[in-house]
C-alpha cells in the first residue's frame, strides 16, 4: 500500500456517483503495463533517490532558488522560521495535485536518457525541445534560461551568510538589475558546505538525486513543464544540497497567481520519486506512457482520508514497517513467493548430513573473518558470563547428586571442550551448548541406581554415552530430523517459554536465597539501638570437656573473640543480633535488580533521542558489560562481603580417587554393557528433542539467517561429544535454548544509514564461529582468571540470568496472546492474527498452550522430569489434535500449517476465490474491503467524474 495519504473535499461525492461504473475493474491497464516494464531481467538494483524541491524566490530584483523540502524516504520541510528542518513525516498530498501532475507529464516535455554533463547544457536541451515542438515562443528562450540558472540557496546556509554576501556585493559595485548579471549564476562544482554536509551519512553511497524546481514568473501565460532523465547520473554543481549526482530533473514554471498549486504538484512528483515502485518505473520507462502508467498505479493504491475526519495540518509519523515494491506489485495479481531453500532433502543414506556439509563448506572462511567486529566483543563478554555462571551452578548441583564424581571442575572443562568443538565443526555455530535440568535428574537417578546395585557409576555412564552416540549416528543416517517439519510455532513457543520461565524462576529463587542466608531483622527499632548486641560468653568449666590442645583457655578475653573463634573454643553467642548480618540481603537485591534494570534500559538506549546514532548503538551493544562493571564497581565501593563468584583454581578432578580417563571394562558384569542400551535410548530422545527444538528456534526465518541450517551435522557432533565426554567423565551437553537466543540477539545487525524518519532495518544476524569459540576458550581458561573473577558478586550474575529469561520471551506470540487476557478489546494491539481470527478462538488456542506449559512445569519439578522429552513429543500430538478443533485458516494465522495441509488449503482457497468473484459480480454499489475498508480509486473513475477541471498544467 502506498505511504501517501490524499486529502479530498468534494471528491467523495464524485466517487460515489461513478462507483458502479468502475468499482470492479479487475486489473488496470497500468498494472499490466508496469508488470511488463518491471518484469524485464535486470541485475542492477535501482539506486536510492534523494529528492530535493527548490522554489523560486524573489527578493527585490534578485531571483534565487531556495530549498523548501527534501525526501529520502519521508518528507522534511523547511520550517517557517527557516532555521531548521521539520521532523520526517509521511507526505500528505491533495488528490487534485496528483491529477494535475498526470496532466503535466502528459502535456509537457519528457526527455529520457538525455546525455547531459552540465546544468546549462541540460537547460538548453529542454528549451530547444520546447521551441521545436511549438510549446515555447523563441523570444522567451533567454528569460527561461536565466531563471533556471539562478543560484540555489540550501538549508545548510544560514540567512546571515546570504546577508553578508549581499552586503559585500553592494559595497563592491552597487545594486544592479537582475538582467545585467551573468546568465549562469549557479556554481559548476559542489561548494564546501555541500561537501561537509553531515546529512550525507543518512544517504546510501550509491544514491542518486532527483531535483524538483517549481516557481511562478510574470512572462509566461502557460506552464513550462519538463521531466528529464539523464543517461548517466551527473553532478550538477550547487544544484543539490548534498554532493550526489543528479539523475532526474522536473521543472515547472507557470504564470503568477498559482504558487500554492505549483508547490503541491512539486511535492507530488517528489513523493512519487521516492516511492519504491514509481522510482523503478522512472528508471526503466521507455516513453511518456510508461510514466503515466506509473502515476496511474500510484493513484490506484492511494488511500483517501476524508477532510472532515482528519486535520491536514497533522504530520503523520513514519511507520515502523513499509510494504516493499515487489509485494505491492504482486498484490495487483503477480506471482507468488519463492520456495524456501532451507528445506531438508531426504531419501538416501546420510543424505541430509551430506547436504549440510555441502551447504556449509562455501561459508567456512566467512565464518571466521566476519567475526572480527566490535559487536562480537560485547557478545563474547555477555555469553561468557552466562556460560560460567551456568557451569558453576550446574557443576555444584551435579557434584551433590553424584558424590563429586562430576563437579565444578568437570563442568568447566566439559563446557569448554564441547562448546569449542561444536562451534568449530557444527552446522549452526550460533547454538550454545550447555547442560540441562533433565540431564541433571538423569545423572542423579543413575548414580542412585548404581550405588544401590553395586554397579560402578562411571563405567555404566560411559556405556550409556557410547550407545547414545551410536543411536545419534543412526538418527543422522536415516534423516530422522524430518520430524522438525511437524514442530510448528505451538511446539517451539511452548518449549522456549518453559525454558525462559525456568531461567526467570531460578534467578529469583537464587536471589531469595540471600534473604535466607542473610535474614533481615524485621524487629529492629531505631529507638532501642543500644539494646541490640551480640556477646560471646565463656563455657562453664564444670560442664565443658576441653580438648588437650585448648591450653590457657581461662586466659582468653571472650569479649574480644570473633564469631567463628567463639564457636571454635566452645563459647556461646548471646544477643538479639547474633543471627543477623546487616545490609547484605538488601545490597544483594540492589545488585541483582540494578544489573537487570540497567541492562534493559541501556539495551533500549539505541531508540533514544540522545547522542549520535553510532554512540547509542555502541552503548546498546555493550549494555550488559556496562551494567555488570557498574555494579561490580558499586559492590567494591560499598565494601560489603556479598557472595562472590567462586572458580576452581587447580586443574584436577573434583573427586581425588578418579582420573581423567574412564576405562570401559573391568568393573561391571558383561550384561551391563548391553543393558545400558535401554537408558541410553531415553537419553537419546532427550538430547534429540532438546537439540532439534532449540535449533528450530535459532533457525527461525525471522532471524534472516543466510547461511542455512545444519540439523543433521549438529546432531552428528552432539553424538560425537557424548562419547568423548563419557570417556573423560565429563557432563553431557546439548543446545541451550535461552543462551542461544541471547547469543543471536547480541549479534543482530541493523542498517547503518537509514533515511530520516525511517526505522533501522533488521538485516540479519552476524553468522560466524568466532564468538562461540572465544566464549568456550575463555571458559576453559577461567581457572587462570580466578583472581579477577572472584570480584564479581553472584547477585550481579543472577541479574544477567533474569535478563536472559525475560529477553528470550520478547517476540514470542504466545506471550503476547497471554497479555491479551488482561486487555479490553479497544486497547489491544493491532496484531495481524486479531484481524483474521475471532478473539474467542485466539483465547482458546492460548488456553491450550497454557495448560500444556503448566503440565510441563509440574513435570519438570518432580522426579518424572526424566520423561520430559516424551512430553515434548506429546506437544506434537496435541498440535495434531488441534486440527480437529480449529480451521486451517485460523491455524495459519496463530500457528503454522502442518505438512500435507498446504495443498488442501490452496485448493480450498482457489475454490473460495472463484465463489467470491461470482458473489462480487452480482453485487451493485460500493465494494467492501473487510480488512482496511478503503476505497480503491482508479484514475479512470475520476476522469468520468470530471475531476481534471481547472488544471494548473
Amino acid at each position: 500500500m502506498s505511504l501517501t495519504s490524499v486529502m479530498i473535499s468534494d471528491v467523495c461525492v464524485c466517487v460515489r456517483c461513478v462507483w458502479p461504473v468502475c468499482a470492479f475493474i479487475p486489473v488496470s491497464p497500468a498494472a499490466e503495463r508496469l508488470r511488463y516494464i518491471l518484469g524485464e531481467d535486470d541485475d542492477m538494483p535501482t539506486p536510492t533517490l534523494f529528492t530535493e524541491m527548490d522554489t523560486l524566490q524573489q527578493d527585490g530584483d534578485e531571483l534565487e532558488w531556495k530549498e523548501s523540502a527534501r525526501w529520502v524516504k519521508f518528507e522534511e520541510k523547511v520550517e517557517e522560521g527557516g532555521e531548521r528542518w521539520s521532523k520526517p513525516h509521511v507526505s500528505t498530498l491533495s488528490l487534485h495535485s496528483l491529477f494535475e501532475l498526470r496532466t503535466c507529464i502528459q502535456t509537457g516535455t519528457v526527455l529520457l536518457d538525455l546525455e547531459g554533463y552540465s546544468l546549462p547544457q541540460i537547460v538548453d536541451e529542454i528549451i530547444e525541445q520546447q521551441v521545436d515542438e511549438g510549446m515555447l515562443s523563441p523570444d522567451l528562450r533567454e528569460k527561461i534560461s536565466f531563471v533556471l540558472l539562478r543560484k540555489h540557496r540550501h538549508q545548510t546556509k544560514k540567512p546571515i551568510h546570504r546577508s553578508l554576501a549581499d552586503m559585500g556585493k553592494a559595497s563592491g559595485g552597487g545594486a544592479r538589475h537582475a538582467q545585467s548579471r551573468s546568465m549562469n549564476d549557479i556554481s559548476d562544482t559542489p561548494s564546501t558546505d555541500q561537501l561537509r554536509n553531515k546529512f550525507m551519512k543518512k544517504i546510501p553511497r550509491d544514491a542518486e538525486a532527483s531535483n524538483v524546481l517549481v516557481g511562478e514568473v510574470d512572462f509566461l501565460d502557460k506552464p513550462f513543464v519538463a521531466f528529464v532523465r539523464l543517461a548517466q547520473a551527473t553532478t550538477l554543481g550547487g544544484l543539490t544540497e548534498v554532493p550526489v549526482p543528479t539523475r532526474f530533473l522536473f521543472i515547472l514554471l507557470g504564470p503568477t497567481g498559482k504558487a500554492k498549486s505549483y508547490n503541491q504538484i512539486g511535492r507530488a512528483i517528489a513523493t512519487l520519486m521516492v516511492d519504491d515502485l514509481f522510482s523503478d518505473v522512472a528508471y526503466k520507462a521507455r516513453d511518456r506512457e510508461d510514466l503515466i502508467a506509473g502515476i496511474d498505479e500510484f493513484l490506484d493504491e492511494v488511500i483517501v482520508l476524508p477532510p472532515g475526519e482528519w486535520d491536514p495540518k497533522i504530520r503523520i509519523e513514519p511507520p515502523k514497517k513499509v510494504t516493499s515494491a515487489d509485494k505491492r506489485l504482486d498484490s495487483t495479481g503477480g506471482g507468488g513467493g519463492l520456495a524456501e531453500d532451507e528445506e531438508i532433502i531426504y531419501g538416501r543414506f546420510c543424505g541430509g548430513l551430506f547436504l549440510d556439509i555441502k551447504r556449509k563448506i562455501p561459508w567456512l572462511l566467512s565464518d571466521f573473518y566476519e567475526g572480527f567486529h566490535i559487536q562480537s566483543i560485547s557478545a563474547v563478554l555477555f555469553i561468557y558470563l552466562g556460560c560460567i555462571t551456568n557451569a558453576i551452578t550446574f557443576g555444584g548441583l551435579l557434584g551433590d547428586a553424584t558424590d563429586n564424581y562430576q563437579g565444578v571442575m568437570e563442568s568447566f572443562l566439559g563446557t569448554a571442550l564441547s562448546g569449542t568443538v561444536f562451534c568449530l565443526f557444527s552446522g549452526q555455530p550460533l547454538i550454545i551448548l550447555s547442560s540441562t535440568g533433565p540431564i541433571l535428574i538423569f545423572e542423579k537417578l543413575l548414580f542412585e541406581f548404581s550405588k544401590n546395585n553395586g554397579i560402578d557409576y562411571m563405567e555404566l555412564r560411559l556405556w550409556i554415552g557410547i550407545h547414545s552416540c551410536l543411536q545419534c549416528f543412526l538418527l543422522v543416517a536415516t534423516d530422522a530430523s524430518y520430524i522438525i517439519k511437524y514442530m510448528t510455532r505451538f511446539t517451539e513457543e511452548g518449549f522456549s517459554s518453559l525454558i525462559s520461565f525456568i531461567f526467570i524462576s531460578d534467578a529469583i529463587k537464587k536471589m531469595m536465597g540471600s534473604f535466607k542466608y542473610y535474614p533481615i531483622n524485621t524487629d529492629f527499632k531505631p529507638d532501642y539501638v543500644t539494646a541490640y548486641k551480640c556477646e560471646c560468653l565463656a563455657p562453664d568449666p564444670s560442664e565443658s570437656i576441653l580438648d588437650s590442645s585448648m591450653l590457657n583457655i581461662t586466659g582468653l578475653d571472650w569479649s574480644q573473640l570473633s564469631k567463628k573463634e567463639c564457636v571454635k573454643y566452645g563459647g556461646s553467642l548471646v544477643g538479639n543480633t547474633c543471627k543477623y548480618v546487616p545490609d547484605l540481603a538488601l545490597m544483594s537485591f540492589i545488585l541483582f535488580f540494578g544489573t537487570y534494570s540497567m541492562t534493559v534500559s541501556l539495551k533500549k538506549f539505541k531508540f533514544s533521542r540522545y547522542f549520535p546514532t553510532k554512540l547509542r548503538k555502541l552503548i546498546s551493544d555493550f549494555s550488559i558489560f556496562m551494567a555488570i562493571m557498574t555494579f561490580v564497581g558499586l559492590d567494591r565501593l560499598i565494601g560489603l562481603k556479598t557472595p562472590k563468584l567462586i572458580v576452581p583454581t587447580e586443574f584436577k578432578p573434583t573427586r581425588p580417587d578418579r582420573g581423567w580417563i574412564v576405562l570401559p571394562f573391568g568393573k561391571n558384569p558383561w550384561w551391563v554393557y548391553l543393558a545400558s542400551f535401554v537408558p541410553a535410548l531415553l537419553v537419546t530422545i532427550l538430547i534429540f528433542m532438546d537439540q532439534q527444538i532449540s535449533a528450530v528456534i535459532v533457525n527461525r526465518k525471522e532471524n534472516k539467517l543466510r547461511k542455512g541450517c545444519g540439523y543433521h551435522l549438529d546432531l552428528f557432533w552432539v553424538g560425537v561429544l557424548m562419547a568423548a565426554c563419557s570417556f573423560l567423565g565429563l557432563p553431557w551437553y546439548v543446545a541451550a535454548t535461552v543462551i542461544s537466543i541471547a547469543h543471536i540477539d547480541s549479534l543482530k545487525m541493523e542498517s547503518e544509514s537509514s533515511a530520516p524518519g525511517e526505522q533501522p532495518q533488521f538485516l540479519g544476524v552476524r553468522e560466524q564461529r568466532l564468538t562461540g569459540i572465544l566464549v568456550f576458550v575463555l571458559t576453559g581458561v577461567s581457572i587462570f582468571l580466578a583472581p579477577v573473577l572472584q570480584f564479581i558478586p553472584m547477585p550481579v550474575l543472577y541479574g544477567v540470568f533474569l535478563y536472559m529469561g525475560v529477553a528470550s520471551l520478547s517476540g514470542i506470540q504466545f506471550w503476547e496472546r497471554i497479555k491479551l487476557y488482561m486487555m479490553p478489546s479497544k486497547y489491544q494491539p493491532d496484531f495481524p492474527f486479531l484481524r483474521h481470527v475471532p478473539l474467542r478462538r485466539v483465547h482458546l488456542f492460548t488456553l491450550v498452550q497454557i495448560i500444556c506449559l503448566a503440565v510441563l512445569w509440574v513435570l519438570k519439578s518432580t522426579v518424572l522430569a526424566i520423561l520430559f522429552p516424551v512430553m515434548i513429543l506429546g506437544l506434537l500430538v496435541v498440535r495434531k489434535m488441534l486440527d480437529m478443533v480449529f480451521s486451517q485458516h485460523d491455524l495459519a494465522w496463530i500457528d503454522d500449517i502442518l505438512p500435507g495441509k498446504d495443498k488442501k488449503k490452496e485448493k480450498k482457497k482457489k475454490k473460495g476465490d472463484k465463489d467470491d468473484t461470482k458473489k462480487k459480480d452480482k453485487k451493485k454499489g460500493r465494494a467492501d474491503d473487510s480488512e482496511d475498508e478503503v476505497i480503491n480509486v482508479r484514475f479512470y473513475c475520476h476522469q468520468l467524474a470530471g475531476l481534471e477541471k481547472n488544471n494548473s498544467c
